[in-house]
């Protein structure tokens, strides 16, 4: 060959798609084609493929297998002049290079490309079974099976079927399997045969009508005896027909396998008998079936055995299936199902997962079974186990929007045409999109994206995917909007009732006023009503989310009323990605946050991403910064504190929303999985808060009555768990007051001066106002209620030496100096130190008293009707318990062991481990319960509104905490069960340690 020749042929192979221009030359050069090679029909066709290169190399091969040479003449002739076989064999041999070694093995089965009559163009199971009538074993069954598989890729390749079509055509030549596959096996067993009625019940994508090229198929087995046959020995002929049958489809022979038949989708899975009869099946379904197994009946459909017995499986179950979505937390366990699955796949293929992954296939199909077990009940059209039929039907019952359906069925076609190309490959199960170029080039190319196919696909997949992400949920929640809108004249809308159904389904136990809520808000033609349009749909799904979905839209109106003339508010929901979610679970997740928000709506601004400070917790240095800066402003007293106590609720605000955002997670963060960072947050914040609201009401107080210097030096000294830096959103503060005269004070004046800036800093900390109040308890001082409210520093020297009880040791570990004259309360706690810490450790009479006066508390405070084991504070391996045996620990070694020496509860069970003086096992079990017990409380106080000891009662609220806990919907059971199995090990450690010897 000339090189001019060879150039030339070089670029006219380029041009039509081959990558390896050579290695064609050879081929077209070499004797198989040799007759062919300049004939331009054929390299046109084969540039039209997927892979040129593998077209040309399965041709090559083929033509080589030809038994005789009249045979290979055939083969030629034929594709040269029979445009239809050449289309449908070079395509395939272009798309697929299992189907090519099909053709390889088995030379004449191209025969069966070349037959082009409307009947064969859209076969159906009739054909299919007579496709396979000729299998005698599983090998033969292998061969025909390929053989009717070579004509549904070649009109699926040609275009001559589209996406459904094909995945229909799939599914019913699986049906004729089955079909033949149990003939095969009742052949081999006469007697099982006569013994039973079996019916083989088709699951997901086979029952669906929408199978793919290599996929399980999913199936149900039930079986009735024949008459005269005793039930036991004909279920266990079903099972062995049953079994034989899985075996001829799954098992790998010299031809390879079909496909891998799949019964755990059957009641009680791989664990439950294979076969069962009907009556068995509806007990199971009746009592004991999940929500997700009542989804999987959606798709359904008897497919081979025997008939009637198939049609009486659906005539009993389909009720049941339709009633479903009035099951308890029925939304929220699909939406979990759907979490899970994503959850579970491994984290390098995510992005590649086509099926399974975020924006994939299943989140429009869970979408689509979502609507239709909620709207089917009432609506028999939408009662497809298909999912694009289902689609096409929601739309025009008005269930969910037009433009919506359309995109998605868009979507939906793409990303299962990138599946079925990716599996008639190698016709391997998977769902990964390849990585690597070649296999890119093809597939971007088998899709009909010539011009830079690798670039083309990757943008149309995450094009579509992009588009599935975005509408999957909105699709559940958008229609509800439009059934409060004006719409376009003839635009279907959702019903009334239908709205209702749906706001039931979603949790709402009012719809009829969430449904006037959403009107409220969306309805009209201002720009305002329109972002909100836009962001209703979304969190209607993270309302819906939350253990209360009625109070969270309630919430949301409350606050769009007030700020629904404000510029920066609905531009924030909706610019800032945070900003919306974070909103939607403050709302919804109990009575505290909202209260504080609605106080000063504009603190949404915390919410978002921006300049608003976001949601970490500021530093007590700025907190109090503020606060006296405000207090310096201020005309008197009374206007310092209350912009004092206004910044403490908007702090108390942006505490508690940080928290429940970190305990609920959001779409970009999980829920923040160490609990007691948690705890300590809220503790170390709320603490922090409660100081600079105490230092600028000192502020105020002693500026308005005295100027800038009060008679006395005086200090705030903050007890309990206001001292331990462990402060819940209900906590009052525990404190003592001290003061010292100044020089040439007289100590009567100086008294008097202290006590009026207490009464003053209580009175004004309390008065009713728009904020919430700091209640201040000063009932640990000296001689309890019975006792001065102040005392002069060495009024309590006095007192601690002569009179001080073993119990007030025990309450100045926790004391530590928050307010006032640093000095002063330097002073206080060298005083303190060696009663709190003394210098031989405690004796024991005084062991012995503390564990009387614990034993009495327990005996005597708990309230009257409170179950011991779920109250967090007193319960066993409560608060107290934990609290108590760590400064036990403390009072006894304190003295040697300086790591001892802090205010703060887990920070001295860490040191007493350290220190040897408990195992790391206790030590654990203790701090687990501490934690717990602090969250409970916490939880509370968010869903309440009002500080408590126990879990609520009322159903609603006791799911709001479970949810806050990390509890789905329907687990509150679980929560309290894990409460009292955690405080049952730590009261065990408790009676070792604090009791024991």
């Amino acid at each position: 060959m000339t090189p001019g020749r060879r150039s030339s042929t070089f670029t006219r192979l380029l041009r039509h798609g081959f990558t390896d221009p050579s290695a064609a030359e050879r081929l077209l050069d070499g004797p198989e084609l040799t007759t062919v090679r300049d004939d331009p029909v054929l390299l046109e066709a084969l540039g039209a493929t997927a892979d040129p290169d593998l077209a040309l190399h399965g041709l090559v091969r083929l033509l080589e297998a030809q038994p005789t040479p009249t045979a290979h003449r055939e083969l030629l002739d034929t594709l040269i002049a029979a445009k239809p076989l050449r289309d449908r064999l070079l395509g395939i041999l272009g798309a697929s290079a299992a189907l090519a070694d099909h053709l390889t093995r088995h030379p004449t089965d191209w025969h069966a490309l070349v037959t082009y009559e409307p009947h064969d163009l859209h076969p159906g199971v009739t054909e299919f079974e007579r496709g396979l009538a000729e299998a005698t074993d599983p090998v033969t069954l292998r061969v025909a099976y390929r053989r009717c598989l070579l004509s549904i890729a070649a009109r699926d390749v040609c275009g001559t079927t589209d996406v459904a079509e094909t995945a229909g055509e799939l599914a019913d030549l699986a049906t004729a399997t089955l079909r033949t596959a149990l003939a095969l096996a009742e052949h081999a067993a006469p007697e099982d045969a006569a013994a039973c009625r079996l019916a083989v019940i088709a699951m997901g994508k086979c029952g669906g009508h929408e199978l793919n090229y290599v996929s399980d198929v999913d199936v149900i087995f039930v079986a009735e005896p024949t008459e005269g046959t005793p039930e036991p020995q004909a279920l266990r002929s079903a099972t062995r027909l049953a079994s034989h049958l899985m075996r001829i489809c799954s098992e790998t022979t010299v031809e390879g396998s079909i496909w891998p038949v799949d019964a755990n989708l059957r009641p009680e899975g791989r664990n439950g008998p294979l076969v069962r009869t009907l009556s068995s099946h509806v007990a199971y379904y009746q009592r004991w079936a999940k929500t997700w197994e009542f989804q999987a009946l959606l798709k359904a459909r008897p497919v081979a055995g025997d008939p009637a017995l198939g049609q009486a499986y659906l005539d009993a179950l389909h009720p049941l299936v339709w009633k479903a979505a009035e099951r308890e937390n029925f939304v929220p366990d699909v939406q979990k199902m759907r979490r899970r699955v994503v959850e579970n796949i491994p984290a390098a293929e995510i992005d590649r997962e086509l099926k399974l992954g975020p924006g994939g296939l299943r989140d429009v199909e869970f979408a689509v079974q979502l609507l239709q077990l909620v709207h089917g009940r009432t609506d028999p059209a939408l009662r497809s186990g298909t999912t694009l039929d289902a689609l096409r039907a929601l739309a025009a019952g008005g269930y969910v929007g037009r433009e919506d359906a359309a995109r998605l069925d868009e979507a939906y076609r793409f990303l299962r045409s990138m599946e079925h190309r990716i599996q008639l490959y190698r016709l391997r199960r998977t769902h990964l999109v390849p990585e690597a170029e070649a296999d890119l080039r093809r597939l971007g190319r088998s899709l009909g994206l010539r011009t830079d196919p690798v670039p083309g696909l990757t943008r149309e997949w995450k094009r579509h995917s992009t588009v599935v992400r975005r509408l999957h949920e909105k699709l559940f929640y958008r229609p509800l909007l439009d059934a409060v809108a004006q719409l376009a004249p003839g635009e279907a809308r959702l019903s009334a009732e239908a709205a209702r159904e749906r706001l039931i389904a979603l949790g709402y136990a009012d719809p009829a006023a969430a449904l006037r809520h959403l009107e409220a808000l969306a309805s009209g033609v201002t720009r305002k009503a329109a972002i909100q349009r836009t962001l209703l749909p979304v969190l209607l799904g993270w309302f819906a989310d939350s253990a209360d979905p009625d109070a969270g839209l309630l919430n949301f109106r409350k606050v769009s009323d007030a700020l629904g003339k404000t510029p920066w508010y609905l531009r924030l929901l909706r610019d800032e990605g945070a900003a919306a979610e974070n909103l939607a679970r403050v709302l919804s997740a109990g009575r505290l946050a909202p209260d504080l928000l609605m106080r000063a709506p504009e603190a949404v601004a915390l919410l978002g991403d921006g300049d608003g400070g976001g949601l970490a917790p500021r530093q007590r240095a700025a907190l109090e910064q503020e606060i006296m800066a405000a207090v310096g402003r201020a005309e008197n007293a009374a206007q310092g504190v209350t912009a004092a106590r206004g910044v403490r609720r908007r702090e108390l605000f942006r505490t508690a929303a940080a928290d429940i955002v970190g305990s609920y997670g959001t779409e970009t963060s999980p829920a923040e999985a160490d609990q007691g960072a948690l705890v300590d947050r809220v503790g170390a914040a709320v603490s922090d808060l409660t100081k600079a609201t105490l230092a600028g009401t000192l502020r105020a107080v002693v500026r308005e009555g005295w100027g800038d210097t009060l008679p006395t030096r005086f200090a705030v000294i903050g007890m309990g768990r206001f001292g331990g830096h462990e402060l819940g959103y209900g906590s009052d503060a525990d404190v003592l007051f001290v003061h010292e005269p100044r020089e040439g004070v007289a100590e009567q004046e100086a008294a008097a001066a202290a006590n009026r800036v207490v009464a003053e800093m209580r009175r004004l900390l309390q008065l009713p106002s728009a904020d919430p109040p700091l209640l201040i308890d000063a009932d640990l001082r000296p001689e309890g209620k019975s006792g001065p409210l102040v005392r002069t520093l060495k009024s309590y020297e006095a007192y601690y030496r002569r009179w001080s009880l073993v119990w007030e040791s025990q309450a100045l570990l926790r004391a530590e100096p928050v307010a006032g004259d640093p000095d002063l309360g330097r002073r206080f706690v060298e005083l303190i130190d060696p009663l709190r810490y003394p210098a031989k450790g405690l004796g024991e009479d005084a062991v012995r008293e503390i564990r009387r006066l614990k034993a009495r508390m327990e005996s005597e405070r708990l309230p009257r009707g409170a179950d011991p084991k779920l109250h967090t504070k007193l319960g066993p391996g409560g608060l107290s318990d934990v609290e108590w045996t760590v400064q036990l620990l403390q009072l006894r070694h304190a003295h040697r062991e300086p790591g001892l020496r802090t205010t703060r509860t887990r920070e001295a069970l860490a040191a007493a481990r350290a220190a040897g003086l408990l195992s790391a096992e206790d030590a654990e079990i203790l701090d687990e319960a501490w934690v717990l017990a602090s969250r409970v409380r916490n939880a509370v106080m968010l869903v309440r509104g009002r500080a408590g000891d126990t879990f609520p009662t009322e159903p609603r609220e006791l799911a709001a905490v479970g949810r806050y806990l990390g509890y789905g919907a329907g687990h509150a059971g679980d929560m309290l069960d894990a409460y009292r199995r955690t405080t049952r090990r730590a009261r065990t450690v408790v009676e070792d340690l604090f009791y024991g010897d």
